[in-house]
């Protein structure tokens, strides 16, 4: 006969621990593992927040202590160690590291930053630097020049050799592979200084690249545009140096400014693979699309279209008498614009409605266009070929925070305006033609230390907060 039966015992939680032991065992996670953590329960939340654990973030980050007035209990590590983030962020320090390269006396046309390396091109010739090789003195490694386009490059991408079947290798890691397209009809990638494929099939200058691969795993091209009037999709899986039937669709008929392609048709059905179309008021100078909505600056505004009826959806800017640059921050709904002499900050929900669209912030003192633009959650980052320094804006307030000088001033007191830009956190790069030679400025805040008490090119910036519902008295 069977014995009498037992209840199973309760199931152990993390939360049947004291604080100290999860406290302790949290001061061996990452950053981003606690902060998964103090989402999970409130309790688990406090611990998280603890001063403890921050303080150690704050150390192993910065290699420094926390700020000697700060008393446990007060502010918050946490707090501080945010605060110390959002400022580096925002480039509110007068000591960045500092970095300036040389290159040919050519203007330059494109910039990239990314991690440790800087990608550049002049004309037809193309550059990649690494920072640490430079940096630690290497004579070799530490800069390639790519040099086989017969013509001025046009755009230049970057991509990760994880979403490129083709090279796709448990060895390479975090490493990537460069775009690049030309006036002399090819597209070229390139990894580690070599050419890895030339793409042929443009019957004329190729202009752009798009700055995502399109389908899915194996799957994935990359789409063209060109002067002669084509869209064109490119297989990265296919074999052969030349890149023979990597063209796998030539989509036609671009009539209007704005079509929207089904990448998925057979390359057969040629025009019928356009899905959609629509006007917009001049040549466009950029596109930004989240999710169903595509915002186009052209002319002098920004117009949003709903990509599932090819409908404008609203105005969201306009930037009389012409924009030159726009970029777009939708998790917050802000649209930035570049016009002459400055930028303007624009909230997407308060311009639903009227005719006239109405900036919340002019962020004044640019000389001449603003053609380089940069927007992300903590600043704004505007420049031009008519000035010699770059401004940086607070996202959410439109305050200025720093301006700085691209170039060295010349002999006779002149300085160059900022030909291309690059910004990757606390990081900067920009590129400069300066007397006789090209000029990359590279600037890294990770660990600067000394706060900015007055700016040295300081225009005045006109922020308007919210309104209310209701009508104002005057």
């Amino acid at each position: 006969m069977a014995g009498p039966s037992t209840s199973p015992s309760p199931a152990t939680t993390i939360t049947d621990l004291n604080e100290d032991s999860i406290t302790h065992c949290a001061a061996y996670l990452s950053l981003r593992d606690v902060c998964t953590l103090a989402m999970t329960s409130t309790a688990l939340k406090r611990l998280a927040y603890s001063d403890s654990i921050w303080q150690r973030f704050f150390t192993e980050h910065w290699h420094q202590q926390l700020p000697g007035n700060y008393s446990s209990g007060s502010s918050g590590a946490r707090e501080l160690y945010l605060a110390r983030r959002t400022a580096l962020q925002q480039f509110k320090f007068i000591d960045p590291f500092l970095l300036d390269l040389y290159s040919h006396p050519k203007p330059f046309s494109h910039l990239l930053l990314h991690q440790n390396h800087i990608f550049f091109s002049q004309g037809s010739l193309a550059e990649m630097i690494n920072l640490d090789g430079y940096q630690t003195g290497a004579t070799t490694d530490y800069g390639h020049m790519l040099s086989d386009h017969k013509a001025r490059i046009t755009c230049m991408r970057l991509f990760s050799l994880n979403e490129m079947p083709l090279f796709r290798s448990e060895t390479q890691g975090e490493q990537n592979v460069l775009i690049t397209s030309s006036c002399d009809h090819s597209i070229r990638l390139w990894w580690k200084g070599s050419c890895l494929r030339c793409l042929r099939g443009h019957n004329g200058p190729v202009l752009s690249l798009s700055n995502k691969l399109l389908g899915e795993d194996n799957s994935k091209v990359l789409a063209s545009g060109g002067e002669d009037g084509t869209v064109r999709l490119w297989s990265l899986s296919s074999s052969g140096k030349r890149g023979q039937r990597a063209l796998k669709a030539t989509l036609y008929g671009h009539e209007k400014p704005v079509r929207v392609w089904d990448t998925a048709t057979s390359s057969s059905v040629r025009s019928s693979c356009c899905v959609g179309m629509t006007s917009v008021p001049g040549a466009p100078v950029n596109m930004k699309c989240h999710e169903s909505l595509l915002y186009v600056g052209a002319g002098a505004s920004v117009t949003a279209i709903d990509l599932r009826t090819m409908q404008k959806v609203i105005t969201a800017a306009v930037h009389q008498p012409k924009l030159y640059s726009f970029d777009v921050f939708p998790s917050k709904s802000l649209i930035c614009t570049g016009g002459v002499g400055r930028a303007m900050l624009w909230d997407i929900r308060r311009n639903q409605e009227p005719l006239k669209p109405e900036p919340i912030a002019e962020l004044d003192g640019q000389c001449g266009p603003v053609t380089l633009l940069h927007m992300d959650p903590y600043k704004i980052a505007t420049g031009g070929p008519d000035d010699a320094y770059v401004n940086v804006w607070e996202t959410d307030t439109g305050v200025q925070t720093n301006s700085l000088l691209c170039c060295k001033t010349g002999e006779d007191g002149s300085r160059s305006g900022c030909d291309a830009m690059a910004v990757d956190g606390c990081r900067i790069a920009t590129a400069s033609l300066c007397g006789g030679s090209g000029v990359l400025r590279f600037r890294d805040f990770n660990n600067a230390t000394s706060p900015i008490t007055k700016l040295e090119n300081e225009p005045p910036s006109k922020f308007w907060d919210s309104l209310s519902d209701g009508n104002s008295d005057d």
